[in-house]
């Protein structure tokens, strides 16, 4: 039991109406000064007027409007050390439990605060910062017209309040992030008051004080992303065996298969129906819809190209050595997806100088490689002439390398070189196709990759077994190479040279645009997405006359004709005779027999599924 405070005579709304502003002001300033000379009277019932809080009737209500405006005039007579109690029912009141006048009221005097001594530029600061939440018991209320509409007043008025003190303390802007970010909500919260958190982070991110505190929070939100991501473990995810192949069944066609009455509909809608139910993962969905829709407003506001360059950072800095990380990397897919001319070509030609540099140390180079073969394999909005500069950069530096090493299969001394092998392979398994007849192309990418791939360093010993059978067989269809023997790897995920080179990290099976499992998230990356059932594979050419349409002929379309010039003085016939002359077919050995046997027919499952095994990451 406590002590019940008597109700503030002088102020009771009786008597408010005869009071003017100034004198409201002075009878406020008696009370404050009061309590100095021992009086606590008039104090203590002015801090009983601050906990009024819920079912206010009207005559309370204009009370408290008419104490908070009356302090807000006498803030300089507020001391931190004789007024503590006064302070803390103030800096513990939440606008969610008034109307929009007291709102007002409340908002006015924070902002008075925390102009007129630094001392409370905190406090002030983290009261508004406990705003962005409701009280618990308002949770529920959010999903009611009315409680969205106390939402919105009250972020108006925070978001507000900021501004005004960033406009009279310069160095409220970097004292806020601070708090912002201290103040983050755990994962364990209640998953709408991290939305409505987060919500407002990003609301700041695109606010009046942006410019101060916008990178940061939004590096802040990826922050939090990504903890959310490592927390849902791969055992929640794959509940499969790990002996099958990478090239099976995928997220496609889950919507159908999830109407099916069957029972025995593959993997992969076990992997999905895993997650249902999984508080952490339905949380990360729903924080991975509001960062995308945050970012369709930055592409209407022209501006993606900046914020962009803040998730280019972050990427680097979080998700790139996250090697755990299965969902937050569609930030960046689905940014350059909005503007893929600017931002798609970019994270591409950051991924391959990530990777080129010998001066990253080599899991950050093979973790950039993985995620640019990902990214080309997977995103629909790169033009084939694009992806074709990427690859060729690949080749070269893996040409170079060649060059410059001599010795004999060795996994653990050239991780970076066979995680760049491996790259470029399984980027033509989805995009052989618009290559092949395009000749230039064969001379710029194709014959280089023949040396490297003949190379005694042997990447078709070392690279994934699923990955090797896939682009053997569908350049063995397209002609490209003399195959004498074709390979049949049992389906293998992983070989123990391809185990070796991927190390601890296991960064060898490591493809990180494999389809979304998150159900929000996949409806907004779906409609960029390349999934494995829309690529014509070379071996599938006896088909195309029963197929309406190819994304992979529409890609051949879009490469240029520049560089055309490169090819004068080529005598095309023997260069094309010189292309079937390739062969790329390892030589059989007793100590390295990839995936154990030989045999006269290739298979490969038709469709494929995320690819990341649960050791492996």
């Amino acid at each position: 039991m406590g002590l019940e405070l008597p109700k503030y005579p002088e102020m009771e709304e009786d008597n408010v109406l005869d009071f003017t502003d100034s004198e409201l002001v002075s009878h406020v300033k008696n009370a404050l000064t009061s309590v100095l000379s021992g009086d606590h009277n008039s104090y203590d019932q002015l801090v009983g007027v601050m906990h009024h809080s819920k079912h206010l009737a009207p005559d309370e209500v204009a009370l408290l409007e008419t104490t908070l405006k009356a302090l807000s005039g006498a803030v300089s007579s507020i001391d931190i050390t004789h007024h503590d109690s006064l302070l803390a029912a103030i800096f513990s009141m939440s606008m969610w439990n008034y109307g929009p006048h007291v709102a007002d009221a409340l908002a006015e005097l924070i902002v008075s605060l925390a102009i007129s001594n630094g001392k409370y530029l905190d406090l002030c600061l983290r009261m508004l910062v406990s705003n962005f939440t409701p009280p618990p018991y308002f949770l529920d209320k959010l999903k009611l017209p009315r409680g969205l509409e106390r939402k919105g007043q009250v972020l108006s008025r925070v978001h507000s309040a900021f501004k005004k003190i960033a406009d009279y303390v310069p160095l409220a802007p970097l004292r806020l992030l601070t708090i912002v970010l201290q103040g983050m909500p755990t994962i364990y919260h209640k998953d709408r008051a991290i939305l409505i958190y987060v919500e407002n982070m990003l609301k700041l991110e695109s606010g009046e004080i942006g410019e101060l505190v916008g990178s940061t929070m939004l590096m802040g939100v990826v922050d939090r992303l990504i903890e959310l991501d490592v927390e849902i473990g791969w055992d929640a995810i794959l509940q499969d065996d790990f002996s099958k192949g990478i090239f099976e069944m995928e997220l496609e066609d889950v919507d159908d298969i999830e109407e099916s009455a069957e029972t025995d509909v593959g993997e992969f809608r076990l992997s999905r129906k895993s997650l249902a139910g999984n508080s952490i993962a339905e949380l990360l969905d729903n924080l991975l819809v509001l960062t995308f829709e945050h970012l369709e407003s930055c592409e209407r506001e022209g501006r993606l190209a900046k914020v962009f360059e803040t998730l280019l950072q972050s990427f680097q800095i979080t998700v790139l050595s996250a090697y755990k990380s299965k969902f937050t990397q569609f930030v960046i897919f689905y940014a350059c997806a909005l503007d893929p001319e600017n931002c798609g070509m970019r994270f591409a030609t950051m991924l391959v100088e990530l990777f080129v540099q010998y001066s990253h140390p080599q899991p950050t180079r093979m973790s950039a490689v993985a995620y640019l073969a990902s990214y080309l394999s997977r995103a629909k909005f790169l033009s084939a002439s694009f992806i074709c500069s990427m690859l060729k950069r690949l080749v070269d530096w893996c040409l170079e390398y060649c060059e410059t090493h001599d010795g004999d299969v060795n996994p653990n001394a050239h991780r970076v070189f066979y995680s760049g092998c491996q790259a470029v392979m399984y980027v033509l398994c989805f995009r052989m196709k618009a290559f092949v007849n395009v000749p230039r192309l064969k001379l710029q990418l194709l014959m280089p990759l023949e040396e490297v791939l003949k190379h005694k360093l042997n990447p078709l010993k070392v690279c994934l077994p699923s990955v090797v059978e896939e682009f053997l067989r569908q350049a063995k269809a397209a002609s490209l190479f003399t195959v004498s023997e074709t390979f049949i790897f049992d389906g293998l995920l992983e070989s123990e040279l391809s185990r070796a080179f991927g190390g601890l990290e296991r960064l060898d099976t490591f493809f990180p645009f494999d389809p979304c499992l998150l159900k929000g998230c996949d409806s907004f990356i779906r409609p960029m997405f390349v999934f494995w059932s829309m690529v014509k594979p070379t071996y599938d050419d006896a088909y195309d006359d029963e197929d309406d349409g190819s994304s992979d002929d529409e890609l051949v379309q879009d490469l240029p004709n520049e560089n055309e010039d490169m090819m004068n003085g080529i005598d095309m016939d023997e260069f094309d005779c010189q292309l079937q002359k390739m062969s790329i077919t390892p030589k059989s050995t007793s100590s390295h027999k990839f995936g154990g046997r030989f045999q006269e027919q290739a298979r490969m499952p038709s469709r494929i599924r995320p690819s990341t095994s649960p050791e492996s990451l």
